[in-house]
């Protein structure tokens, strides 16, 4: 793989990642964590792969809509974003850096794009520049917009769960789990259709992300000093440290 090839597999990623650091207003998280979380990311590749090999039952014999929907929903979207919640918990669930509701957004991108990443670079092996390109604006971004949604329900389990309150953690559980595959089954659905009417709602579900997604990320940077998972930290910030 070139040079400029690899530029464009790996770039689209690590901006977002960057963008996604820069709004954790409150505390940076350390950096070894997130390299962590982006190897997690990675390595929920192979036993996401794996499990898809199994469920594909699922859409044997199914053809059109049925089948899109199946190998959308109940192979690529369940595998893929049960395994990466997997690693995001496995990686920081027990941190003690995790103290934001803000850090949850940072860890559950860091693993997304960890798991894009990867998945690009086999991609665009295979399929040249213009997979690059095309998997640069879409694919990737879809990916992290999952880690945005896991992460948002992500963060407020784990103040749920520090807090006794079960059936809120619970709940919570299932968000970061149903959102992510319900944004990922939708964008595959129309991916694997390939027709015209397919590809314009694709473009119009990932516009639309991309305006939600940006919007929640902001929404909750600027809130983030008020989301400290512990009291005594919470006085520390009793006031944003930007304007």
């Amino acid at each position: 793989m070139s040079s400029t090839l690899m530029f464009l597999t790996l770039f689209p990623g690590i901006l977002i990642i960057f963008f996604v650091y820069r709004k954790d207003k409150v505390e940076s998280e350390p950096k070894g964590l997130i390299f962590k979380l982006i190897l997690f990311g990675a390595i929920s590749c192979v036993p996401a792969a794996i499990a898809e090999t199994f469920m594909q039952s699922f859409s044997a014999g199914l053809s059109g809509l049925p089948y899109a929907a199946a190998e959308a929903f109940l192979v690529a979207a369940l595998c893929e974003e049960t395994f990466k919640f997997l690693l995001l918990f496995l990686g920081s669930w027990r941190n003690r850096a995790f103290d934001y509701r803000f850090d949850a957004i940072v860890y559950g991108v860091s693993v997304a794009v960890g798991f894009a990443l990867l998945e690009n670079i086999l991609y665009v092996a295979d399929g040249g520049i213009s997979v690059a390109i095309m998997r640069g604006i879409l694919a990737v971004p879809l990916h992290s917009f999952c880690g945005v949604f896991m992460g948002v329900f992500y963060g407020a389990m784990k103040q749920a769960s520090i807090r006794g309150q079960v059936v809120k953690t619970f709940c919570y559980l299932i968000c970061a789990l149903g959102v992510p595959m319900l944004i990922h089954g939708i964008y595959d659905t129309c991916a694997f259709m390939g027709n015209s009417l397919s590809t314009i709602i694709l473009l119009a579900f990932v516009a639309y992300m991309y305006f939600v997604s940006i919007r929640k990320i902001n929404a909750l940077s600027a809130e983030d000093w008020k989301n400290c998972f512990y009291p005594y930290e919470q006085f520390i910030y009793d006031e944003p440290l930007y304007k």
